[in-house]
C-alpha cells in the first residue's frame, strides 16, 4: 500500500492515525534517506499515543529514546550503528520485545537481528511530497495496514 503525503503536516497526520491500530509489542520500522520524514511520522504517532509531540526528537546520538504515552514507546535511530553487535550494549531484545511500541528508524542496520514480524514504512522523496509505503510483515501487521487504509480512505471520502 502507498500514500502520497503533500507536507510534513499530512506525514504527522498519516503517523497520528496509525497510532489508532497499533498495540502493545508491536514493532514499526521507517526507512529512507535523511530527510525523507521519518521523524515526523514518528512525532504523528507518539501524539497518537497520547504523547507531546513536542518531546520527540530524533534519538540520532543517544540512538533510542523512551516516551510515556497510553502505550510506551521506544524511539531507536541507528543510523550512528555501524555493526549489528552494537545493539547487544543497548540491550536490543528488550528494547524490541517488551510491552511498548518499537519505532525504528534506519532497520536496515539491524542485519540478521532485523525482527520476523513488523510494519516496513518506506519514506521516498518525490517533488511534491513523500511516498510512503506500508509494507506489513506477518498475519498481525497485515490487519494493522488493512485496517489504517480502510480508515484513510473513509476520512478521504468524507
Amino acid at each position: 500500500m502507498k500514500i502520497i503525503s503533500h507536507s510534513p503536516e499530512n506525514t504527522f497526520k498519516l503517523g497520528k492515525n496509525l497510532a489508532r491500530y497499533v498495540s502493545k509489542g508491536d514493532i514499526i520500522c521507517l526507512s529512507g534517506q535523511l530527510g525523507s520524514g521519518k521523524t515526523v511520522f514518528v512525532k504523528g504517532l507518539a501524539a497518537g499515543l497520547g504523547i507531546d509531540k513536542e518531546e520527540v526528537i530524533s534519538p540520532t546520538f543517544v540512538i533510542v529514546r523512551k516516551y510515556e504515552g497510553r502505550i510506551k514507546l521506544f524511539h531507536l535511530d541507528l543510523y550512528r550503528i555501524i555493526m549489528p553487535f552494537e545493539l547487544a550494549d543497548l540491550g536490543y531484545d528488550e528494547l524490541l520485545y517488551n510491552d511498548a511500541v518499537s519505532a525504528i528508524e534506519w532497520p536496515e542496520k539491524l542485519g540478521n537481528l532485523m525482527p520476523e514480524n513488523f510494519l516496513k514504512i518506506d519514506i521516498s522523496i518525490i517533488d511534491n511530497g513523500r511516498i510512503l509505503g506500508f509494507v506489513p510483515m506477518g498475519r498481525h501487521y497485515q490487519e494493522v495496514t488493512r485496517s489504517f487504509y480502510e480508515d484513510i480512505r473513509n476520512r478521504h471520502k468524507q
